[in-house]
């Protein structure tokens, strides 16, 4: 899954709105991907929706497949419409604990 993420990460960050990167990131950090520090890091080192979104990106599919099931997770209840566009589809049995 993390190979799917980084095949869509040039579509997900020209059309991720900064609200629903904000939301993702509190997602990911609710779910322990991230760390305070890391969401703290991306939300401050970047004054652009688009570097926040890279760094979602590179960040969440750098900490493997599980990970990077979970942010996509996310990001079909934060934003189904942006989901199907970049063909993020999930088996559906697969295990999201």
């Amino acid at each position: 899954m993390a190979a799917q993420l980084l095949n869509v990460r040039p579509e997900f960050v020209d059309n991720v709105t900064e609200p629903v990167v904000t939301q993702l990131l509190d997602d990911v950090r609710q779910d322990g991907i991230l760390s305070k520090g890391e969401v703290q890091y991306i939300r401050q080192a970047n004054n652009y929706t688009a570097d926040r979104a890279r760094d979602l990106i590179d960040t969440v599919t750098g900490k493997g497949d599980e990970a990077s099931v979970k942010l996509i997770k996310h990001i079909q209840i934060r934003n189904p419409h942006l989901a199907t566009s970049l063909g993020l589809n999930l088996i559906e049995s697969m295990d999201m604990r």
